[in-house]
């Protein structure tokens, strides 16, 4: 990130992806994963599963790991250039990156993730449950029970089924970290049901930690603001998307490359007293809760 990059106020080109999940390939500007800072080696020859690691806060994540030593597994639905795009950017840091297809509301899917993963690699230290999907309504009436379950499938089921997949395979020292949001803390009128799944994420993490702590594992979560991710123009209108993150404090909304330090914090023993705990990368929003 430049300076004139992290003071740049929101000016978004409008645009609207018909599909979701949305393609980072067709963001303009496109969302910024990496930077030039070096890493620190503080998760060298450690492996992380990343769901939704193809794009947005998830490809961010899973380069800052790359950087930090880590072998990559990317989850995702079905976008497949995205994700080879991320594989080809872990790789370039040197290191490996495998990448698996699927939907993680399906709790057979999840443990062929987790199988892949410890075929390929042996082990699975950081599992980040990242993968989620909105669909703004204007009133709770238009919430479907089809959109509902949809929602609480992917941002919640499946970051039940992904854990519960990979947690007979996480040895003492492992590391879990959720992605809850913003909304969980202030709500917002038009993503009910998204929000509503984001605090079950919150109230997961808080639970989780406790029940393993005994075994040494560290479950935290990071609850970013408005970011700059396919989800957003796959999502919202265009005149919405040229507004995207003006009500922030900082007036912009984030990059995926400002969101990803916090991961890797708590991935790292930097965060070695940490457990149960929620960052807030959100953009200058004072949070309560």
């Amino acid at each position: 990130m430049t300076q004139d990059t992290q003071e740049q106020k929101h000016i978004n080109p409008p645009q609207h992806q018909d599909r979701q999940p949305g393609l980072e390939s067709e963001m303009d500007p496109r969302p910024l994963a990496l930077n030039a800072e070096p890493g620190s080696l503080r998760l060298s020859g450690e492996v992380s599963l990343i769901s939704g690691g193809d794009s947005g806060i998830g490809r961010a994540v899973a380069l800052a790991f790359a950087k930090e030593g880590a072998h990559v597994v990317i989850v995702y639905l079905d976008e497949h250039d995205d994700a080879e795009e991320t594989a080809a950017m872990v790789r370039a840091l040197g290191r490996e990156c495998l990448c698996v297809a699927g939907d993680i509301g399906d709790p057979k899917f999840c443990a062929d993730a987790v199988r892949q993963t410890l075929e390929r690699f042996g082990r699975l230290d950081v599992l980040v449950n990242n993968a989620a999907e909105q669909h703004p309504r204007e009133s709770l009436a238009e919430i479907t029970s089809d959109q509902l379950e949809r929602t609480f499938r992917t941002n919640v089921f499946g970051m039940f089924f992904l854990t519960q997949a990979a947690l007979p395979h996480l040895e003492e020292g492992a590391r879990i970290i959720n992605t809850a949001s913003v909304t969980a803390y202030r709500g917002s009128p038009k993503l009910l049901d998204y929000a509503a799944t984001k605090g079950a994420v919150v109230a997961f993490t808080r639970s989780l930690s406790q029940q393993l702590l005994p075994r040494g594992i560290r479950v935290n979560g990071v609850a970013p603001g408005p970011v700059w991710t396919p989800l957003i123009p796959s999502t919202f209108t265009a005149k919405e998307v040229a507004e995207f993150g003006g009500h922030a404090p900082m007036q912009r909304a984030g990059q995926p490359v400002e969101i990803a330090p916090a991961y890797v914090f708590l991935a790292s023993a930097d965060a070695s007293f940490m457990a149960g705990q929620m960052l807030h990368p959100n953009g200058g929003e004072i949070i309560n809760g």
